[in-house]
């Protein structure tokens, strides 16, 4: 969850180990209106977070010490804060990589700085709660105990404790269970998942599902809630409940 300290700008850590693109995200950040926190890897990253909450992460996949992927994989499980990766390599495989670690968007470079800025803004808008908190969501759907709530874009389970989800994760859910119980084929959870991004592709869509069961499954090797129809897609296997004007 993104919280934005009161009458404060948001801080982001920028992980690049290239001195003359860092200068230019930094440049960038800051006429946005954000602080921007440079490091040349790991190490520089744990000291600001140390040191200063962030709202999110623009990761280099491809740094000189070789731990772009470590570090976007620890930062998701240990913060949880929305990343962007910044890389040379676009090829499909090297964005499934970028969702597997748990990425929200994946830009290519060279970048263009208006692209990227708008990026940002898009990512952080998505992360953030809504600007009030009901004490029950009004519009979402309940499945076996889980709520997922479509205004706060929050996901609580059984116990009441949130499960993180990235962007393109809680879409995905979102659009199974708004199918009621039809089968989605790829293409049609391609079209309800990406927004103003062409990170999502019909194969990784099913990084996403693999991702998705990872965390509401018990079993992620035998799912109960999201089941694979052969050929043809996925579909949420257990009644859902409807809240408000979904």
């Amino acid at each position: 969850m993104i919280t934005r300290p009161e009458n404060g700008p948001l801080h982001i850590a920028v992980v690049e180990d290239d001195p003359d693109v860092a200068a230019i995200l930094a440049d960038m950040l800051t006429e946005e209106g954000y602080v921007p926190h440079l490091c040349a890897g790991a190490t520089e990253l744990d000291q600001a977070l140390a040191q200063q909450r962030m709202a999110m992460l623009l990761l280099d996949l491809k740094l000189a010490d070789g731990e772009g992927l470590s570090i976007a994989a620890r930062m998701r499980a240990s913060y949880g804060m929305p990343i962007i990766i910044l890389t040379g390599r676009g090829s499909e495989i090297d964005r499934v990589v970028g969702l597997e670690v748990g990425a929200d968007d994946y830009i290519v470079k060279p970048f263009s700085i208006r692209e990227v800025a708008a990026r940002i803004r898009a990512v952080l808008r998505r992360s953030a709660p809504a600007a009030s908190t009901p004490a029950a969501p009004r519009r979402g759907f309940r499945f076996e105990g889980w709520v997922l709530d479509l205004d706060r874009r929050r996901l609580a389970g059984p116990n009441g404790n949130e499960t993180a989800l990235s962007v393109a994760e809680f879409d995905l859910l979102a659009a199974l269970l708004g199918a009621h119980g039809r089968v989605l084929s790829r293409d049609q959870l391609l079209d309800l998942t990406r927004r103003d991004n062409d990170s999502v592709t019909d194969r990784t869509v099913d990084v996403l599902v693999l991702r998705l069961r990872r965390k509401i499954e018990i079993n992620p090797a035998q799912p109960r809630f999201i089941l694979t129809e052969r050929s043809v897609g996925y579909t949420f296997g257990v009644p859902t409940e409807k809240i408000g004007d979904t």
